[in-house]
C-alpha cells in the first residue's frame, strides 16, 4: 500500500513538473516583435583559381571566400538561409577546426543556432541560396521544416545524375519534406513583405535570393551565389560554370533593379568583406 501511494506522488510531481519544464524551454527563446537576421560562420575557402571567375589574381581584392548561412527570425515563424559547408558530424568531439579540401571550418552550425535560441527541429521553413555542395551541408538536419524550392533545382537535385559541385548526401532527406514547390516564381515567406524569395536562376537552374526588410538597419538582399566578388557588379563578369550565364546576367539586373528601388545592400554570401563586421550568432541584426 506504501509503495503504491509513492508511485501516485511521484506520478503527480511528475504531471506537474513537466509542464513547468517545457514552459522554462519555451521561454529560453527570445521572443520577437520585428525581424532579426542571425549570421552564421560556416567557415571559409581558401586556394580558389580565379580564372574560373573570369579575373587574375591581380584583378581581385580578395581571393578566398567566407561560407555563410542565416536564421531569418520573425513573429510568425522562422526561416533558415543555406546550411554550411561542413557537416556538424565531421567535427570532433575536441573543438579542433576541420578542412576538407579547400574548405575549412572552425565551428559547426548547430550549437551556433542554439546560442541564438533554436534547434533544427524549431524552423519553420527551410531554403537554399542554390544545391552547390558549400551551401548544403547540413541541409538534412532541416528536413522537418517546410522546404521552400525552386522546381527547376529540386528537379535538378534529385534527377538520375545530378552534375555540379554537388553531394546528394547531404541534402537526401529533403526529398520527404514538406515542400513548397516554386515554378521561377518569388515567394513572401511571411506574408507581410519582410521576407522574400526570389528567382535568380544562371548559376544553377533555380537558384533564388532572399530579399530582408529590417526594421533599423533596412533592406537587404542576402544574395547566395548571384556575385561571388563585390568585382563581378562593376565588371559584368560571370564565372565560367555557371549553368546558364544568360539567365544570369538577367537575374543580376532584376536584383540591381530591386536594390536601386529600395536601397537596399547586397551582401555576397561568400565575401570576405560584407560579413567581417557582421555581429555573429547570438548577436543578431534587425
Amino acid at each position: 500500500m506504501i509503495r503504491r501511494t509513492v508511485l501516485v506522488v511521484l506520478a503527480a510531481v511528475a504531471a506537474f513538473a513537466a509542464p513547468s519544464i517545457a514552459a522554462r524551454a519555451q521561454t529560453s527563446r527570445p521572443a520577437v516583435q520585428s525581424l532579426r537576421l542571425y549570421v552564421f560562420d560556416n567557415g571559409r575557402i581558401s586556394g580558389l583559381d580565379p580564372k574560373l571567375f573570369n579575373f587574375t589574381r591581380e584583378e581581385l581584392k580578395e581571393v578566398d571566400f567566407v561560407n555563410t548561412s542565416y536564421l531569418i527570425v520573425h513573429p510568425k515563424g522562422t526561416l533558415m538561409f543555406d546550411a554550411g559547408a561542413v557537416i556538424d558530424s565531421h567535427f570532433k568531439a575536441d573543438g579542433a577546426p576541420v578542412t576538407e579540401g579547400i574548405m575549412s571550418a572552425s565551428k559547426p552550425l548547430g550549437p551556433q543556432l542554439a546560442s541564438a535560441g533554436y534547434r533544427p527541429a524549431d524552423i519553420t521553413f527551410f531554403a537554399m541560396s542554390h544545391y552547390h555542395s558549400d551551401h548544403t551541408a547540413n541541409a538534412n538536419d532541416f528536413a522537418g521544416a517546410t522546404w521552400i524550392v525552386q522546381k527547376a533545382e529540386r528537379d535538378l537535385m534529385f534527377s538520375d545524375s545530378p552534375q555540379g559541385i554537388i553531394q546528394p548526401a547531404t541534402y537526401a532527406a529533403l526529398k520527404g519534406s514538406k515542400t513548397i514547390v516554386l515554378d521561377n516564381e518569388d515567394r513572401d515567406v511571411f506574408g507581410d513583405g519582410t521576407a522574400v524569395l526570389m528567382a535568380t536562376p544562371g548559376h544553377t537552374p533555380g537558384h533564388q535570393v532572399l530579399f530582408v526588410r529590417l526594421a533599423k538597419r533596412g533592406p537587404v538582399v542576402l544574395a547566395g551565389d548571384l556575385y561571388h566578388y563585390p568585382e563581378e557588379r562593376t565588371t559584368g563578369r560571370v564565372p565560367t560554370f555557371e549553368f546558364n550565364a544568360e539567365q544570369s546576367r538577367a537575374s543580376r539586373q532584376k536584383v540591381e533593379a530591386l536594390v536601386k528601388r529600395t536601397g537596399a545592400q547586397l551582401w555576397i554570401e561568400h565575401d570576405l568583406a560584407t560579413h567581417a563586421p557582421l555581429p555573429k550568432a547570438p548577436a543578431f541584426v534587425e
